[in-house]
């Protein structure tokens, strides 16, 4: 974690800012829950247990400045909130999501899936793409097993209502 810290303080100091504790603190909070697509809310409350003199507003700005330098990818699944996600280092692009709409599960796919769409994109409309973002939205494998196993009851009743 420590060497990872150390090269997101050199991307602020290349762009011309400082890590301040309160940056170190909430970068530090992204890194521990890492899996978990956390909103500046839950940011907020995981930093206030380290630095409870640290404020909201300060954590917005903060998620905000990691946004703009691309060291974090804000990312809204159609629910309204907006999720924080660190960029993979090196990462030429944002990586795509699995939203599971029973259990609400996100899942995150790290290679890049449409290399060859934005080929096709640039040549055919003349766009020249910096980034893509991919969101599948459907049934997780838990969820889908869920159902085959709750199939038999289902059927039982239906059959004994019947009778």
């Amino acid at each position: 974690m420590e060497t990872r810290i150390e090269r997101i303080k050199k991307q602020l100091h290349s762009a011309s800012y400082k890590l301040t504790p309160q940056r170190e603190a909430t970068v530090r909070v992204l890194l521990e829950n890492e899996e978990d697509h956390l909103s500046a809310e839950d940011v907020y409350l995981l930093v206030k247990e380290k630095s409870p003199e640290i404020g909201l507003a300060t954590v917005y700005r903060t998620l905000e400045l990691l946004t703009e330098l691309k060291i974090v990818d804000k990312i809204n699944f159609g629910d309204g909130v907006s999720r924080y996600d660190l960029r993979q280092e090196g990462a030429a692009h944002f990586h795509h999501h699995l939203v599971c709409i029973e259990c609400g599960a996100v899942s995150e796919i790290q290679e890049d899936l449409l290399e060859d769409v934005e080929a096709v994109v640039e040549k055919r409309w003349n766009f020249k793409i910096k980034d893509h973002r991919l969101t599948f939205h459907g049934i997780c494998h838990r969820c889908q097993d869920k159902d085959k196993d709750e199939e038999p009851n289902k059927q039982n009743k239906i059959k004994q209502s019947f009778e």
